[in-house]
């Protein structure tokens, strides 16, 4: 199965974009997107199509962040959410590769930097900021009971 794709909406009224342009890029994003358009509580939903300026710490240019959710709830709720593995949530731990540890404190950094921009921009407009890891998207294997 492919990581990559076209997510095809049955509830087509539901996305706030192109409906006919609905990409995943891994395969818990097209999971979301599943949800997503089938929950009776979202009535709202799109998916890359918020833009966040931030700042690079790497090169001190400006940049653009589209997260990966908007998500607007019948209860009036707004979210914006990212989706990652949770590894990728906590800072990098020392490796023996010392290319990679860099890399990796590059893509920290650089993430960092994105979700701090994107807490100011839900601050603003009163909407909420959620980072949603295996545990949110696939929460019955981590029950417990489950590892």
């Amino acid at each position: 199965m492919s990581y990559r794709g076209k997510f095809h909406s049955t509830n087509r009224k539901k996305y706030k974009g192109n409906p006919d342009n609905i990409i995943y890029r891994s395969l818990w994003e097209r999971q979301v997107m599943k949800k997503l358009d089938e929950n009776s509580n979202v009535i709202e939903w799109s998916s890359e199509e918020i833009v966040i300026p931030y700042r690079s710490p790497v090169d001190g240019k400006m940049h653009r962040y589209f997260p990966d959710f908007y998500v607007k709830t019948t209860k009036g709720d707004i979210f914006l959410i990212e989706v990652k593995p949770k590894q990728q949530t906590l800072p990098p731990k020392k490796t023996k590769s010392r290319n990679k540890y860099l890399r990796e404190v590059k893509t920290w950094g650089i993430n960092q930097a994105k979700w701090e921009a994107a807490k100011l921009i839900c601050e603003r407009h009163g909407w909420m900021w959620r980072i949603w890891t295996e545990r949110e998207i696939k929460p019955h294997k981590y029950s417990k009971g489950h590892k």
